[in-house]
């Protein structure tokens, strides 16, 4: 019984990203947002739950992956599609196809993952779950644009380049950090402690906008933190 209980877990972000895709052609974008946090959640969950329980197999590792291409591919692609359609309008605009980029490189970034040796203990390349966090604050900060950024989300050449951005960092040969501790003393961890600091601070000063920054921080500690390590080595 419960080899059963990741998958319900990844099941239940497969349905969250269903419903947030649901929610996006329906225009209400802060739900499809919520949506996609909730997967987020569900897909932390599942991993820690079967590492708890010392429970694995084929059949989850595939059904995670699938989960995942709906939920941080297919619904983002969506919520940012919508955005670029309130933005550019409803006739017919390639800018805003650009969307597209999303779904299709998250699915090939999570086929990488599933080969790839290299990506047990760090990432290699913008994991999609971080790429789906960023896109969707980007409704919740339209929505409650503390700090006036709406016109720079909204701006075209944000919306037509920020999918092919997007797309490039989620099969990037750009080494990311992943939060597995094999201990929780600060030597060693420092670049993972100082990124879950940096990150709770930006939610708690930015609000929606921090969510947003802490991807952006995530990637700026992450490469700083390459090139400290290929300092020592060198």
């Amino acid at each position: 019984m419960k080899q059963h209980i990741p998958n319900a877990i990844t099941s239940a972000n497969l349905l969250f990203g269903c419903l947030s895709i649901l929610s996006a052609i329906q225009g209400d974008l802060v739900m499809a947002s919520v949506y996609v946090g909730v997967s987020a959640m569900m897909d932390f969950f599942d991993g820690f739950i079967a590492r708890l329980l010392h429970v694995s197999g084929e059949l989850g590792k595939q059904l995670d992956s699938l989960a995942d291409v709906v939920s941080f591919g297919v619904a983002p692609g969506f919520i940012f599609y919508s955005i670029a359609s309130n933005c550019f309008g409803q006739g017919f605009c390639i800018n805003q196809y650009t969307f597209l980029l999303i779904p299709v490189f998250s699915a090939i970034r999570l086929a990488k993952f599933n080969l790839d040796t290299r990506q047990s203990d760090s990432f290699i390349g913008v994991p999609t779950p971080a790429n789906a966090i960023f896109i969707a604050s980007l409704p919740l900060i339209l929505n409650n644009d503390t700090y006036g950024i709406s016109n720079l989300i909204e701006h075209r050449w944000f919306l037509t380049a920020f999918p092919i951005l997007s797309a490039y960092l989620l099969v990037a040969e750009l080494p990311l950090l992943a939060l597995k501790f094999k201990h929780f003393k600060f030597k060693g961890n420092e670049a993972r402690y100082v990124l879950i600091v940096s990150c709770v601070l930006s939610a708690l000063i930015f609000k929606f906008a921090g969510i947003a920054l802490s991807i952006i921080i995530y990637i700026l500690i992450s490469v700083i933190n390459n090139i400290s390590i290929k300092g020592r080595v060198d």
